[in-house]
């Protein structure tokens, strides 16, 4: 994922996390709030519970792979926060993709073309 798309402050994970809303998933959970500007900008969090440092690197690493792929579907003007789960260590790119998506989806900031 581009850095442009990214949200990189602790200021703004904070308000993100205080003020938006979220949707679970048992491989990730998805916090969207309305943005301060007209591009999306997504953050990636993985806590202790995940694993040691490799394991959610690893699992911050295939997280940013996969929305790299669905950030153009996305509407724009949204900051959004994934936080990675536990079994995210066991899964499969393309499982944690159609997790993303479907999330994207509930939370109704996803733009399906066809």
């Amino acid at each position: 994922m581009k850095r442009k798309f990214r949200l990189t402050r602790s200021s703004d994970f904070k308000r993100v996390k205080r003020q938006g809303k979220s949707f679970a998933h048992p491989l990730v959970v998805l916090v969207a709030d309305q943005g301060l500007e007209d591009e999306v900008r997504i953050g990636v969090s993985a806590g202790r519970s995940v694993g040691n440092a490799v394991k959610r690197n690893r699992a911050k690493r295939q997280m940013r792979a996969s929305l790299s792929s669905l950030i153009d579907k996305v509407q724009p003007g949204w900051d959004l926060v994934f936080l990675a789960r536990k079994p995210i260590t066991e899964a499969l790119y393309d499982e944690i993709l159609a997790a993303e998506e479907h999330l994207l989806k509930r939370a109704k900031i996803f733009r399906d073309d066809t």
